[in-house]
């Protein structure tokens, strides 16, 4: 990420909007200041992931397994000046545009010279965008003139930059396309697998592993059909390949299971079949070196031909203008690599934005410290005990400890309550409602140093309850060509001013955007944590946020209702506001001010929130 320097009077003046009024020793303050705050970023980063082939969508017909031309399909041009602007509104910094890359799919484009996609290993009519087929090209399906597309999303790249917004695209480094052919890699680049010896199921310098004299064949399920039964020329329970490769999760067997990522291959990064490692290990002590010497370090090795292959693809990438890489599946490739990946793509572009999905915890430090990513999910801990609190199965204080087993590697650690993943907030096996993420909203965004995710269209409460094909509801479908209901109210058919928007779905993005607005707040970006201690119902959180003399209070509601609660404040916390009157500014539902005078006994005080409700007070505070 950039990294943003505040000088000294720029910070004092962001803390002197809500700081107390009455002037602490001159020079602990400037020391408390200066010293907490050098490094803080202006803002936290808000990430803005959007499935750019729905985005742009106007049709409505929604027809299961619909083709093309039934259910439409959003285009690179879609994101125009209005559209941009009113995604910079959420407070976004970096735009995450998934599903960029050539990716197999059903639609013919073998005029445009591009080879026609076997649908026995497409999931879906669309396509998964985790099934690359070409990484220097990017899919027809985006671009007004495929024969443009290419330059579409360069000037894409160019319309999100003047809007002072960042790009990110996916890298699949774990698994490709079952049939991956590139038209568009420059001169001397060879595809995966072209130098690969195929008579063997292993060798460094494959980029596939092989099922030596077995052909694939596709899986079967009584329970599935190829595009839902409609007919396909292809469609023939057959897909050519010889000998069978290994499949993209990791399964060996010529012909994998349904289940498995049958649609992709797994590549080899010098990992032999036991497990073993056929490369140079990290050595320790490059736990606590930067990019550079592991940049440095990697010169002197000779490493498999994958590595290359992707740290080509990557610099690639950065030289179009692109700013960072979100990763996917990130822990299925060796830690080694990614710190040989991350140092090469930092070398050329030190801000570049590296966000990885990584669900092991036990792997968190190792891919941050090692593997030199700069942001991980958050999501088998934070992300996981929030939704249970949503759910009301757990009380809302259990938050807290999740928080704290990454608390010493916090602003690594990526927030979110949607993605391309995981269900939308509003369908019934989520939350039910939209309503119901807006307290887990102000507790993911403002509890810590961690950068936030949001998912286009989650707020306008989109339940992705649609039937697309592939797939079953409540996660909008990446497969399959769709319109997505609540983000076409916003995009009101091209003018994205909302004008569709119900008035609940118009509240709610309003206060997703109040909300993310908040992120500016220096305690937000930088400050410390406390826990403040809630009696009166364990469905209600409350944390402080602090640093220099700025102090935040974040209280939110997660019950449906209305809750009377008791607040005590920690006595050092207060401490500098002794003998003082403080009113407590709600800066997000605008709750009645809250005024108290604080000596050494009165740190506890009761507070109403009604249900699904938050409040974020700053304090003002007066010599009486």
């Amino acid at each position: 990420m950039t990294s943003h320097t505040l000088a000294p009077l720029l910070i004092a003046s962001l803390l002197g909007l809500t700081a107390c009024s009455g002037e602490a020793p001159k020079g602990q303050h400037e020391a408390t200041t200066t010293e907490a705050t050098q490094q803080a970023p202006v803002v936290k980063p808000v990430v803005y992931q959007v499935f750019t082939r729905l985005f742009g969508n106007t049709k409505t017909a929604n027809v299961p397994w619909g083709t093309i031309e039934q259910n439409g399909v959003g285009k690179f041009a879609d994101f125009n000046d209005a559209a941009l602007k009113g995604i910079k509104q959420l407070g976004t910094t970096h735009i995450w545009y998934t599903g960029v890359p050539r990716h197999a799919l059903v639609t013919d484009y073998t005029h445009y010279g591009i080879s026609q996609d076997d649908p026995d290993v497409v999931k879906g009519r669309a396509g998964s965008p985790y099934a690359v087929k070409d990484y220097y090209d990017v899919n027809p399906d985006l671009a007004i003139n495929p024969e443009r597309r290419l330059a579409e999303f360069e000037e894409l790249i160019a319309r999100t930059h003047r809007h002072g917004m960042k790009v990110i695209i996916d890298i699949v480094p774990n698994h490709v396309a079952r049939n991956y052919q590139s038209t568009a890699k420059p001169a001397g680049v060879k595809d995966f697998g072209a130098d690969d010896d195929t008579s063997k199921e292993y060798a460094r310098d494959n980029n596939f592993y092989y099922v030596t004299g077995q052909s694939f064949q596709v899986p079967t399920s009584d329970s599935y059909q190829v595009l839902g039964g409609l007919a396909h020329p292809l469609a023939d329970n057959h897909f050519d390949e010889t000998p069978a490769k290994w499949t993209g999760n990791g399964a060996r067997a010529a012909k994998p299971d349904i289940n498995d990522w049958y649609e992709t291959v797994k590549i080899n990064y010098g990992v032999k079949p036991d497990g073993s490692y056929d490369f140079p290990r990290l050595p320790d002590d490059y736990v606590n070196k930067d990019y550079r010497a592991h940049f440095a370090f990697w010169q002197q090795q000779t490493l498999p031909n994958s590595w290359y292959k992707f740290r080509d693809i990557a610099l690639y990438w950065l030289d179009k203008g692109v700013d960072g890489f979100r990763y996917d599946m990130a822990e299925m490739v060796p830690v080694e690599f990614w710190s040989f990946l991350n140092s090469s793509i930092k070398m050329q572009k030190a801000d570049a934005f590296l966000l990885a999905e990584v669900y092991n915890p036990s792997l968190y430090r190792p891919y941050i410290q090692q593997g030199k990513m700069d942001y991980l999910y958050d999501k088998v801990g934070f992300y996981d005990t929030v939704k249970a609190v949503m759910q009301g199965k757990q009380p809302a204080s259990s938050i807290f400890a999740a928080q704290q087993q990454v608390a010493d590697i916090e602003q690594h650690m990526l927030h979110f309550l949607e993605n391309h993943d995981e269900q939308r907030i509003a369908s019934p096996d989520f939350a039910g409602s939209a309503e119901k993420g807006k307290p887990a909203m102000v507790v993911s965004t403002l509890m810590s140093r961690s950068p936030t995710l949001l998912y286009f269209a989650q707020a306008q409460g989109e339940d992705g309850s649609e039937e697309a094909g592939f797939g079953k509801p409540t996660r909008t479908s990446i497969f399959d060509y769709i319109g997505v209901p609540a983000h076409q109210a916003w995009m009101n058919g091209g003018k994205f001013d909302g004008g569709g928007l119900t008035k609940a779905q118009a509240q709610l993005r309003a206060y997703y955007t109040q909300l993310m607005s908040l992120n500016s707040l220096p305690a937000i970006v930088a400050g410390d944590m406390q826990p403040v201690a809630v009696t009166g119902n364990d469905q209600v959180l409350a944390f402080t946020r602090k640093l220099g003399q700025q102090l935040v209070l974040v209280v939110s509601n997660f019950s449906e209702q209305s809750a009377s609660i008791e607040l005590r404040l920690d006595s050092a916390l207060l401490a500098p506001f002794a003998q003082q009157t403080l009113t407590l500014i709600d800066n997000l539902e605008q709750h009645s001010d809250i005024t108290l005078t604080i000596s050494e006994q009165s740190h506890t005080f009761p507070i109403q929130l009604n249900g699904l409700s938050s409040a974020v007070f700053t304090f003002k505070a007066s010599y009486e």
